[in-house]
């Protein structure tokens, strides 16, 4: 395994039932990394998965991913969670997180390297810009929904952002930890609390246009998550008005 002078890059995978698609997603992001001249380490946290995810990934490290780590979690706590518990874990110089569909390849990693190694703190993928590429798009319904939760997230509680939700951001080390030590949002919201907390250090946050092509079997339930998401944003505020982000 990389130490933690060698590693330049951690990528973190939550995971919760992934057994269909792991396999395919740990052979693209291992194949495209190979093609890099830095050495680095795929994290993945299973999150309570009830399938065989743990499995496949441990005979895929068994095999021939020797840069791979699984973390495994007693029971399924939420992606905020799984994120964090990887972030917290990682070792490289930079931390990118993706979600485990590869919604967005993962060779739109070198569009949020060229940022971070350019001044950045945080460089984020972004579905709503101008220049996105949006392959294959969510529903309507979903899309909709989305769409109305980035207008309610830029209202009430962050300005400037156009897109919050996508699975695709790369952070320094250092600041990916200390925002993280401060995280309190389990699901899917967890997002806007990072995005949130590094507005309030002023570190420096680049949203850039991404390809990104929708995968089927999504994991987010449209009403039951979508309360949750808004009951964490009011969480959001009563923890800044408590002082936790400080």
């Amino acid at each position: 395994m990389n130490s933690s002078k060698e590693t330049f890059l951690s990528i973190i995978i939550p995971a919760y039932n992934e057994e269909k698609r792991i396999p395919l997603t740990l052979k693209k992001i291992s194949e495209f990394l190979k093609t890099k001249d830095f050495l680095y380490e795929i994290i993945i946290i299973d999150d309570g998965s009830q399938d065989a995810t743990s499995k496949i990934v441990e005979e895929f490290s068994k095999d021939k991913y020797n840069e791979l780590r699984l973390i495994r979690l007693d029971k399924n706590y939420g992606k905020g969670f799984a994120v964090r518990k990887g972030i917290l874990v990682s070792r490289g110089e930079y931390i990118l997180f993706t979600d485990a569909d590869l919604s967005t390849p993962i060779e739109e990693l070198d569009k949020l390297l060229f940022f971070i190694k350019n001044g950045y703190d945080i460089v984020i993928g972004s579905r709503g810009l101008k220049q996105s590429q949006l392959i294959r798009r969510q529903v309507w319904y979903r899309e909709k929904m989305g769409k109305i939760f980035n207008l309610l997230v830029r209202i009430l509680i962050l300005k400037g952002i156009k897109d919050t939700q996508c699975g695709f951001k790369i952070f320094k080390t250092e600041v990916a930890k200390k925002i993280f030590l401060k995280t309190k949002i389990n699901r899917f919201a967890f997002d806007v609390e990072v995005l949130f907390i590094a507005k309030k250090f002023n570190y420096k946050i680049k949203e850039v246009a991404i390809t990104w092509k929708n995968r089927y079997a999504s994991k987010v339930h449209i009403i039951k998550d979508s309360i949750i998401m808004l009951m964490d944003i009011l969480r959001i505020f009563i923890y800044n008005l408590l002082g936790h982000y400080k």
